[in-house]
């Protein structure tokens, strides 16, 4: 465990969120400084170089006893916290993203000046995440129409801005669009079941499955992380399904598949000559190679939460 004065080690995602970068960065530093503490700030702004800087910085943590901080959005803090959770690392987190659910589930400030110096007076708690072919997720990972909504929204973004509503706009763009079932074959505890669905979710974000009405939010408690399927429908049944998901009532909605797990794998039935499925983890789009497997990981992630929090919590 890191001592309390130990340095921090911060990788900065330029690309993410909605601050300039310039001022979360003189942010950062200032309260930093303020306070005296030892620290080293690694820029990221090729996007393509963040998980080999995340790795870089849990390397140089490792060398002097340090915390590794991700400032961004929630894709950034996943690449951060895949390095940190793999070099047994201590994580702390400075959100920058347009949703940041992680940051909100644990207690982390959003303001960025708030977040900086909770990172002076926190408390380390272990932290669930889960796994997908040994890729390490925090908020969700996904098969289906869910990766392909999160590269329409990102082709949008880069056009008309990160807000809320272009987020919705790529939404119902995907959900208009031409896109294909998937069939899978579902194996956990022993049992087999074939399915057609639009897409697959899995949660590991209490905030996130309250939001839009999953009874499964509570299996997080237990150790497990949470599977959110629907059988197949039409276009506009799957916006009325979204419509319920916004209001918070996904949970009650007829076709809608839920429950919790510790292991399940997932046999995606592929067209000829396709190898490979997309997988959203965190909102980051990744190409695997089936079958694919989610767990929850053996080793929790040691994060850096507020200490009023943390102390609540042990209470």
């Amino acid at each position: 465990m890191p001592a309390a004065e130990a340095p921090l080690i911060i990788v900065l995602n330029a690309g993410s969120g909605r601050d300039d970068a310039a001022d979360a960065r003189r942010t950062i530093e200032d309260v930093l400084r303020e306070a005296g503490r030892e620290f080293r700030l690694l820029l990221v702004e090729d996007a393509s170089r963040l998980r080999e800087v995340a790795q870089r910085a849990v390397a140089e943590a490792g060398s002097c006893d340090g915390i590794v901080v991700a400032a961004g959005g929630d894709g950034t803090i996943n690449a951060v916290a895949q390095a940190a959770h793999g070099g047994r690392r201590v994580l702390g987190v400075v959100p920058q993203g347009t949703f940041n659910l992680f940051g909100r589930t644990h207690g982390i400030p959003l303001d960025t000046a708030l977040a900086t110096r909770m990172l002076l007076d926190a408390q380390v708690e272990p932290v669930q995440v889960g796994l997908v072919n040994d890729r390490l997720f925090l908020v969700n990972a996904s098969l289906g129409l869910y990766p392909r909504l999160l590269e329409d929204r990102e082709a949008f973004k880069q056009q008309y801005g990160r807000s809320r509503w272009v987020a919705a706009w790529a939404a119902l763009k995907t959900v208009f669009g031409e896109h294909r079932p998937l069939s899978i074959r579902i194996e956990r505890k022993g049992s087999i079941s074939d399915l057609r669905t639009p897409t697959l979710f899995v949660g590991n974000n209490r905030l996130q499955l309250e939001r839009i009405g999953i009874r499964e939010a509570d299996a997080l408690d237990e150790g497990q992380l949470a599977a959110v399927t629907l059988r197949n429908v039409g276009t506009r049944s799957l916006l009325w399904l979204m419509l319920r998901g916004a209001l918070g009532q996904l949970g009650d909605a007829d076709g809608i598949i839920s429950f919790g797990f510790t292991r399940m794998t997932v046999r995606p039935r592929l067209a000829l000559g396709v190898r490979r499925i997309k997988v959203a983890l965190d909102g980051e789009v990744l190409s695997l190679t089936p079958p694919i497997e989610f767990r929850v990981s053996p080793e929790p992630l040691a994060l850096l939460k507020p200490r009023a929090r943390a102390d609540a919590a042990a209470a």
